[in-house]
C-alpha cells in the first residue's frame, strides 16, 4: 500500500545511471569524492521489464530504457519523493530536468504506462492519464500496434559471456575487429578498470578489462542472494504483488551465502576509482578498441567515451588522476604511442603523489637535473651518442673550452677498442659517421639537462668514494643549419614541455635512422626534455625497419689499424698509399700538433701520419697544447687530402696534408706553432716556398714560439733553443734475442726487490690440484725455471686445449721479469695472488738503435746473437741505455719479442764504448739505410757509427767477408731515388 511522503522537499542531483524505463540512480550535488546516491522510481509509472540473465525482454523494454537513458543520463535534475512503499527501499519521485517533467515526457512518447491509484487522485496523476490516452490515440511507443512491431521490439539476446566464456569466441571476435572501434553501452562497472557491456548491435553481453591499467580491487561482499531478492518484492517497480519467485541459488551464490565465506574489504581508493569510472561511462555510449585476449578468454581493450566534441581515453584519465596503475602485461598489447602516454601519465601522478601514490617514495637515482645552455662548434664526434663541442663563450685554446656532451636518453652501439681487440658493434661506425658528416665544424646549440655519476670500471658496484666514479653530462644538441637532416625529422615539431625546438634534434636524427635506441628510464630518472619525440622517432624507425631494427645483416667493414701493428706491416702498405699522388682521408684523431691518426677509405686502413718538414713543440713544451687545439678546430674528423712520401722506422707515414685545398703545415707555421725543418732537403716537400713564407711571417710578428725571436740570432732548423735531453737508464741485460733485440732490467728499480721479496715469502711446496687450477693463455702465474728451479712470474703463452688432464701437460711460458721463454709442465706452475700478478713485468724489450742486425733465420744471424751475448751476458755488468726512440706499435705483450720497444744506444761505461759500435766493428751488423729526411742529430750519430762499419768492411769481417752487401728489399727508398748498395754511400 503506497504511503504519501511527509513534508518532502525538492532535492538537487545528477543522474548517474538509468536501470530501466522508469528507474534512475541519482547522486547528490556535494563536494565529497563519493557523493551519496539514491535509486528512485518515477511516480505512478510502470515501464516494461528488461531481461534478466538468460531471460527475455518485455516488448519495448529496451526502447523504453533507451529513451529515458538518452534523456537523463549525466543531466542535473531536481526531484521530490511523492510516496513510498513499506519494505521497499526505493522512493517514488517526480523528476525535472530544468522545466521538463521527466515522467510526463516519457508518457507523452508512449514509453511507460500510468498505474491506477487507489484513493485520492492528484492533479499530477490526472495529467499523466491524459498524456497516456493521447499517446494511445497516436499509436506511439508501447501503443504501436502496427503489424510486427511488438516482435521487433523484443531483443534477440545471445547467451551472456559473463561467467561462461564458452558462450563467446573471444579470439575470433578479436581477429575480426582488432584495432577497429566497437560501439557498446556500459551496463555495469565492477571496479575502476573492469566493465560489463553490451556490444552493439548484437547485444552480446561481455566483460572488458581496460588495457594497460589496473585499478584497485573492490573486494568481496558477504551478501546472500535471498537477501537481495527480498529487497525487490516484485518485478513491477511500483510494488504490485504479481512477483515471480527467483530460481535456485547458483554454486557461487551458495559459497557467498555460506558462513565460511569471509568478506574482503575494497583496496585503498577502490570505491573512489569505481565511482570515477561510473560517472564517466556507466549507461553511456562508448567505443571499445580491442587490444587482445588473456588466457582466460577475457577481452582486453581501450575504452573511449564522449566528453564534449572530443573522445577521452578512460585508461589515461584513471592514470592521470591516480586511480590506477600501469601494468605491462596488458599494455604490451597496445601501440607504442598509447603505452608511452600511460607511462608518462603515471610518472606525473607519482610526482604529484595523487591518491594511490600518496605515500609513494621514489627510488634512489644517480642522475641530477641541471640547466646549462650554450652554443659552439662541434670539434669531435666520439661516438654515435657523444660529441665534443667548443664553447663559444670561452677563449680559444682554454682547456675548459671543449665540453663533452652525451646525448640525453639515447644509446648507440659501442665502437670497441682495437688495442683491447674489441670489435665495433653493428652500426656503431655508421652512427658516428652520420654525426661526423652532419656536425663537424657546424654551429650547434646545446641544452644540458642532467648529469649522472657512473663507476669508472664497467660492471662494478656502486662507487665507494669520489675517486671511484666520474660525472657525465647529458643534453640535447640542436643543429642550427637545416639541410638534408630534415628528411628524417618531422617538419612540424610536436609541442613539448620544453617548448619549440631551436633546430634539428641530433638525438632524434640518430634514432630516426635506426642507429640507436631510446633508453627506458626508471621512474623519476632525469631524461631528455624531448623524450616523447625520441620515442616517436624510434617507433617510425622500427616500423620502417631501419638500421638496427632491420632484419638484414648489418654492413661489415674490415679496417686494418696500422697503428697497432708492426712497423714492417706499415712499410708493406707504402706502395698502396703512393699509387695515387693525392688521396682522400679522414682525420680520426690529433695525436700532436703535426702527427695525426688518419682513416684512408680507399685502402680501408688507419695510419699514423706526420707532416713533412713541419715540427710542433713536443709534449710538455710551451705551446704544445695550443698546436693541438688549433688542429682539432681545423681538421679533426674532417675530410682531407694527403700525399704520402715515405714511412719512418716506427711505421709513421710522412707527407703533406691539405684541408679545403689549404696546406695544414702553412696554417701551423703562420700561427707560430711550428718550425720548418729543411735540414734533410726541402726539394722533396710540396709547397716548400709557402711553408718558408708562413714561418717568416710568424717570425716577423713574433707569434707564439717566436715571441723571443731576434733577427740574426736564428735557431738552426731541426733544433730547439734548449735541446731536449735524451732519457738514460742504468740496466742489466737479462736475455738476448735475434735481430739486435734483447731484454733489460732496470738496476735501481725498487720494484725488483719488492717483487723478489714477495715471491720469496710464498709457500710453494704443494702441487696444484687438477681441475681447481686451469691456467689459460694470457694468465700470469708462477713458473719454476728449469735452469735453477727458482719460481718466477710468467705469462702463459700456449697450453693444452681444454681443461688440464695430467700433471705432465705442457705449457709455454714467458718470464715477464727477465724476458726468457720456455716450456714447462703443469706440475711446475702455481696460481699467483692478484696483488703480485697485477704489477707490470720488469723486463723491457730493447733494440740497438741505428743498426740493421740479421735475424736468427738470416745469414750471420746466429753469429750476431752470439756476439751480442758475449758482450752483454758473459759477466754481470751494468750498462747505460740511452733511449733514442720509442716504438709503440708492438701493442700488448703476448710473449717473447712482443710489446713496445725501446731503441737504445747501449754503452759500456767501463770502456766508454757503445755495444752498437762493437756490433758494427765485428761485422755482425750494419747501419740502417740513410734517408734525406734524417734530422741533423741522427745524421751525426750515423756519421760516427759509419767509421766502425767502414773498418769491418775494409777488413772483410763477418758479413763483409764476400764484399759489399746489396740493399734490403724491405727498405723503401725515397720516391724517385735510385737504388744503391748499403755499403756505398
Amino acid at each position: 500500500m503506497a504511503q504519501p511522503a511527509g513534508n518532502s522537499r525538492w532535492l538537487r542531483g545528477k543522474v548517474k545511471a538509468v536501470l530501466s524505463g522508469d528507474t534512475l540512480v541519482i547522486m547528490g550535488m556535494t563536494k565529497a569524492e563519493i557523493p551519496p546516491e539514491k535509486t528512485v522510481v518515477l511516480a505512478h509509472l510502470s515501464a516494461p521489464r528488461l531481461a534478466r540473465r538468460g531471460g527475455q525482454d518485455d516488448p519495448f523494454a529496451w526502447d523504453s530504457r533507451e529513451f529515458l537513458r538518452k534523456l537523463c543520463i549525466g543531466k542535473d535534475v531536481v526531484f521530490r519523493t511523492e510516496y513510498t512503499i513499506p519494505n521497499f527501499s526505493r522512493e517514488f519521485c517526480s523528476v525535472f530536468i530544468g522545466t521538463t517533467n521527466v515522467g510526463n515526457e516519457i508518457v507523452t512518447h508512449g514509453w511507460a504506462k500510468v498505474k491506477e491509484v487507489k484513493g485520492e487522485v492528484t492533479p499530477e496523476h490526472t495529467e499523466l492519464l491524459r498524456l497516456e490516452e493521447q499517446a494511445r490515440q497516436q499509436g506511439i511507443g508501447l501503443w504501436d500496434r502496427s503489424p510486427g512491431s511488438v516482435d521487433a521490439a523484443i531483443r534477440n539476446l545471445p547467451p551472456s559471456a559473463v561467467g561462461d566464456p564458452s558462450n563467446l569466441d573471444a579470439m575470433g571476435l578479436l581477429a575480426a575487429n582488432k584495432g577497429k572501434p566497437l560501439e557498446a553501452i556500459v551496463e555495469q562497472v565492477r571496479d575502476g578498470s573492469s566493465l560489463r557491456v553490451y556490444l552493439l548491435p548484437e547485444f552480446q553481453f561481455v566483460q572488458v578489462f581496460v588495457a594497460g591499467i589496473q585499478a584497485p580491487s573492490m573486494g568481496r561482499k558477504q551478501t546472500q542472494e535471498s537477501t537481495i531478492a527480498s529487497d525487490i518484492p516484485s518485478d513491477e517497480p511500483n510494488g504490485d504483488s504479481n512477483a515471480e519467485s527467483r530460481g535456485p541459488l547458483t554454486s557461487a551464490q551458495r559459497i557467498t551465502a555460506s558462513p565460511a565465506f569471509n568478506e574482503v574489504s575494497p583496496d585503498a581508493f577502490g570505491r573512489e576509482a569505481k565511482h570515477f569510472t561510473e560517472i564517466r561511462v556507466l549507461n553511456r555510449d562508448v567505443r571499445i578498441v580491442l587490444e587482445g585476449v588473456d588466457k582466460f578468454s577475457n577481452l582486453i581493450g581501450s575504452v573511449y567515451y564522449a566528453d564534449g566534441e572530443s573522445p577521452k581515453d578512460l585508461a589515461l584519465e584513471l592514470i592521470e588522476n591516480g586511480y590506477a596503475k600501469y601494468v605491462e602485461w596488458s599494455a604490451s598489447m597496445m601501440e607504442e604511442e598509447a603505452r608511452r602516454k600511460l607511462k608518462a601519465a603515471e610518472l606525473q601522478a607519482k610526482k604529484n603523489k595523487l591518491r594511490l601514490w600518496t605515500n609513494y617514495v621514489p627510488p634512489s637515482t644517480n642522475s641530477k637535473a641541471i640547466s646549462d645552455n650554450f652554443t659552439g662548434k662541434v670539434v669531435e664526434v666520439v661516438s654515435g651518442d657523444c660529441i665534443i663541442v667548443a664553447d663559444d663563450s670561452l677563449p680559444f685554446g682554454s682547456p675548459a673550452a671543449e665540453r663533452r656532451v652525451n646525448l640525453s636518453s639515447i644509446r648507440c652501439p659501442k665502437l670497441g677498442n682495437p688495442r683491447r681487440e674489441e670489435k665495433p658493434a653493428p652500426y656503431a661506425r655508421e652512427a658516428r659517421e652520420l654525426l661526423r658528416t652532419r656536425l663537424i665544424g657546424n654551429q650547434v646549440q646545446v641544452s644540458m639537462e642532467y648529469s649522472r655519476k657512473v663507476p669508472l670500471a664497467d660492471g662494478s658496484a656502486a662507487p665507494v668514494g669520489p675517486t671511484d666514479s666520474r660525472v657525465m653530462g647529458f643534453g640535447s644538441v640542436f643543429l642550427l643549419s637545416q639541410g638534408k637532416e630534415r628528411e628524417d625529422v618531422p617538419s612540424t615539431t610536436p609541442a613539448t614541455a620544453a617548448g619549440q625546438q631551436p633546430g634539428v634534434n641530433v638525438a632524434e636524427l640518430i634514432i630516426a635512422r635506426g642507429l640507436g635506441t631510446v633508453i627506458r628510464h626508471r621512474d623519476f630518472e632525469e631524461r631528455s626534455n624531448y623524450y616523447d619525440n625520441l620515442l616517436a622517432a624510434e617507433s617510425r624507425a622500427t616500423a620502417g625497419r631501419k638500421g638496427i631494427h632491420s632484419a638484414k645483416d648489418p654492413p661489415s667493414m674490415h679496417v686494418t689499424d696500422l697503428l697497432t701493428t708492426s712497423a714492417k706491416k706499415a712499410k708493406d702498405f707504402l706502395p698502396f698509399l703512393q699509387r695515387n699522388r693525392r688521396m682522400t682521408a679522414v682525420v680520426e684523431y690529433v695525436l700532436s700538433g703535426h702527427r695525426f691518426k688518419l682513416f684512408v677509405p680507399k685502402e680501408t686502413c688507419s695510419i699514423a701520419f706526420s707532416l713533412s718538414g713541419v715540427r710542433c713543440p713536443g709534449r710538455d713544451e710551451p705551446y704544445s697544447n695550443d698546436a693541438i687545439s688549433l688542429m682539432r678546430r681545423k681538421i679533426m674528423q674532417r675530410d682531407v687530402e694527403i700525399e704520402v712520401e715515405t714511412v719512418d722506422r716506427t711505421g709513421t707515414f710522412l707527407g703533406t696534408l691539405w684541408e679545403s685545398k689549404t696546406n695544414v703545415g702553412v696554417i701551423l707555421l703562420e700561427a707560430g706553432l711550428a718550425r720548418l725543418q729543411t735540414g734533410f732537403g726541402a726539394d722533396r716537400i710540396p709547397d716548400a716556398h709557402l711553408l718558408a713564407q708562413a714561418e717568416q711571417s710568424a717570425k716577423k710578428q713574433k707569434l707564439k714560439i717566436w715571441e723571443n725571436y731576434v733577427e740574426g740570432e736564428e735557431v738552426p732548423n731541426g733544433a730547439t733553443n734548449d735541446k731536449k735531453q735524451k732519457e738514460e737508464l742504468k740496466v742489466v741485460v737479462t736475455e738476448v734475442l735475434g735481430g739486435g733485440k734483447f731484454y733489460v732490467q732496470a738496476v735501481e728499480d725498487k720494484k725488483v726487490a719488492s717483487i723478489q721479496q714477495q715471491l720469496a715469502s710464498l709457500n710453494l711446496k704443494e702441487a696444484p690440484v687438477i681441475g681447481a687450477f686451469n691456467p689459460k693463455k694470457g694468465d700470469i702465474v708462477l713458473a719454476q725455471f728449469s735452469a735453477d728451479n727458482s719460481w718466477n712470474r710468467a705469462m702463459v703463452v700456449t697450453g693444452p686445449r681444454g681443461p688440464v688432464q695430467s700433471s705432465k701437460d705442457k705449457f709455454e711460458v714467458f718470464y715477464i721479469d727477465y724476458g726468457n721463454q720456455e716450456t714447462v709442465t703443469y706440475s711446475q706452475l702455481r696460481p699467483l695472488d692478484a696483488s703480485v700478478s697485477s704489477a707490470p713485468g720488469l723486463a723491457q724489450l730493447c733494440q740497438l738503435a741505428y743498426l740493421k742486425v740479421p735475424t736468427l733465420e738470416e745469414d750471420y744471424g746466429q753469429e750476431a746473437a752470439m756476439y751480442l751475448s758475449e758482450n752483454t751476458l758473459s759477466e754481470p755488468k751494468a750498462f747505460k741505455a740511452v733511449i733514442e726512440e720509442r716504438d709503440a706499435s708492438g701493442g700488448k705483450v703476448k710473449g717473447q719479442g712482443t710489446g713496445n720497444i725501446l731503441l737504445v744506444t747501449l754503452i759500456d761505461e767501463e770502456s766508454d764504448t757503445s755495444i752498437n759500435a762493437i756490433m758494427l766493428k765485428g761485422g755482425v751488423a750494419r747501419l740502417e739505410k740513410r734517408r734525406r729526411w734524417e734530422p741533423k742529430d741522427r745524421q751525426q750519430m750515423l756519421d760516427e757509427l759509419e767509421k766502425f762499419q767502414e773498418e769491418a768492411r775494409t777488413k772483410r769481417l763477418g758479413m763483409w767477408e764476400y764484399g759489399d752487401i746489396e740493399s734490403d728489399d724491405d727498405e723503401n727508398p725515397l720516391p724517385g731515388a735510385k737504388k744503391t748498395g748499403a755499403g756505398k754511400r
